[in-house]
């Protein structure tokens, strides 16, 4: 957890970020993205992130917390649900998870949580009680005190799930790092953001890459 001089500087702004996408997704849960999964996606201007996801089955999983890892396992027990249980392939399925909030730095190379003590910082600890100091997602969860690599970011997208990284969250929280270890906000900013993880996409606001979703028809899931 959080050092308590630590959490009250860092849950409000945090909070704030997860919060500014909950009403978006409050008002999709309610209207036709929860609904949807057509597999014939919208032209949708500024949102070039959609383009190839063309799978008959296509869901957002809206993670602004970690929880533990479980939306990892949410997002590949969609590929293998449709697998095992409906016989869809995994070509015919495309899964988008969100990088923002308590999530953001997950969508960094390992590079970057070493650099920066982004285990410290988000008081993420690996079994031995130590800070992790490699992004823990990137090739082998540990979620529910097991260790799975099936899960992991890379191993997901070899099967074609997108990744997407909020822009705004990367910005606020990167100043953030820099405030608490003395450094320059704008020098946090452009080297994070210079080490997004292979694959994962930079999308100017959260809160419109989830509007861009309904719009194209995929069906969603809070995580």
């Amino acid at each position: 957890m959080f050092k308590s001089h630590h959490r009250s500087s860092i849950f409000p702004v945090v909070i704030a970020i997860v919060a500014l996408a909950a009403g978006v997704a409050g008002s999709i849960h309610a209207g036709r993205l929860e609904a949807q999964e057509t597999g014939t996606p919208a032209i949708v201007p500024g949102a070039d992130w959609l383009n190839g996801l063309n799978g008959k089955h296509r869901q957002l999983f809206d993670a602004p917390t970690t929880n533990n890892g479980i939306p990892l396992v949410h997002l590949l027990n969609y590929y293998d649900t449709y697998n095992t249980a409906f016989g869809v392939t995994d070509k015919d399925i495309d899964g988008v998870l969100t990088f923002y909030g308590f999530t953001t730095f997950h969508g960094l190379t390992d590079a970057m949580w070493a650099k920066y003590d982004l285990g410290e910082f988000l008081g993420e600890k690996d079994a031995t009680g130590r800070p992790y100091t490699a992004n823990p997602w990137r090739t082998t969860p540990v979620i529910l005190g097991s260790q799975l690599p099936q899960a992991s970011i890379e191993s997901q997208q070899k099967r074609g799930a997108t990744f997407i990284i909020c822009n705004n969250a990367l910005s606020i929280l990167s100043g953030m790092v820099a405030q608490k270890r003395g450094l320059d906000a704008q020098a946090v900013y452009a080297d994070m953001k210079g080490s997004i993880l292979p694959g994962v996409t930079l999308v100017p606001a959260m809160v419109i890459a989830i509007g861009q979703a309904q719009e194209a028809g995929l069906a969603y899931h809070r995580q």
